[in-house]
């Protein structure tokens, strides 16, 4: 069995492309890498190849292995697609938070949704949970399989790999990196890459308010992909130079702002990126060169981010735009 060819073929090479509008009264470059340009939608993508391919070239997986794997959406959209080429059963275990949209994808890729519905007892938070009832599948599911985003070297192996190469190969060795972290996958590669060449950039980790990865207080947040619950394993205190906390609130202003001016439609995690440029926009030189990884599609957003109702609601504020 090898995961060749097909719509595998199409998983990378995500343009980068430079927003000078929304930038435009800055003196540095940002350039934006277009991951939701990837067939499955979403920086996951990378890592759903990685995971997969080493599993097989190892053995772990074969014809007859049921892939298991948590998730708040991305990455099981990426399995799932992976899986039915490969024409693997897909279990992925979600919670509340995981849009319709996402579930959607996923049950179209023949994917089967396991819902966590109560979060841990000890923690409050939904990702323990989600965790303990994959291993239980794993345990109770003959030739069950765990890709483990949250630990596997292999998701950070992804983006040292091919994501900061392709930036690096176009750009150079850039000035700033503003990275998005959940899993600590994309970050990580990154910054792997990154010190292997001894280049000097400034690598900046933008997290979610409530998020505990950095060591940050511990609160609610309305939207999947950003901040995590627990410190993943493939965290590292050095994995940035700068942690930046976003609202909710920024990350649909910054989703707006890359619709009005740029006319790209993101994901909400775009947008807390898109943000944390622009706070940062007072400190960084002139003549610098931003690269910012926009990891998914906004299409999946459409009843949160973009629905007017559902902001004022969930986040209390009526959108200008």
């Amino acid at each position: 069995m090898e995961l060749e060819g097909g719509i595998v073929r199409a998983i990378g090479h995500t343009p980068l492309i430079r927003l000078s509008r929304l930038f435009k009264d800055q003196s540095f470059d940002v350039y934006g890498k277009m991951e939701w340009m990837n067939p499955g939608g979403s920086a996951k993508d990378r890592p759903a190849l990685f995971m997969l391919r080493e599993a097989i070239r190892r053995g772990d997986v074969t014809s007859e292995s049921v892939i298991v794997e948590s998730s708040s959406g991305n990455l099981a959209i990426s399995l799932a697609q992976l899986c039915r080429y490969l024409g693997l059963r897909f279990i992925c275990v979600v919670d509340p938070r995981t849009t319709q949209q996402h579930l959607q994808i996923i049950r179209s890729f023949h994917g089967e949704i396991d819902l966590v519905s109560v979060p841990d007892e000890a923690t409050g938070e939904f990702l323990p949970a989600r965790i303990r009832r994959v291993v239980e599948l794993v345990s109770q599911i003959p030739k069950a399989y765990w890709t483990n985003q949250y630990g596997s070297p292999d998701n950070a192996l992804a983006h040292s790999e091919t994501t900061m190469r392709e930036i690096g190969e176009q750009l150079g060795a850039v000035d700033y990196l503003f990275c998005g972290v959940s899993s600590c996958g994309t970050i990580r590669g990154c910054m792997e890459y990154i010190r292997s060449r001894g280049w000097s950039t400034q690598i900046v980790a933008v997290d979610a308010e409530g998020s505990v990865i950095f060591g940050g207080q511990k609160g609610s947040r309305k939207f999947p992909g950003l901040g995590a619950g627990i410190t993943p394993g493939l965290h590292r205190q050095d994995v940035a130079d700068k942690v930046i906390y976003v609202s909710d609130r920024e990350c649909v202003d910054g989703c707006r702002a890359l619709v009005r001016e740029e006319a790209v439609l993101a994901g909400a995690s775009s947008g807390g990126v898109i943000s944390a440029i622009q706070r940062m926009s007072g400190i960084i030189p002139a003549g610098a060169v931003v690269a910012a990884i926009l990891p998914d599609r906004g299409e999946r957003y459409l009843n949160t981010v973009y629905n007017d109702e559902w902001v004022g609601r969930e986040i209390g504020y009526v959108p200008s735009n």
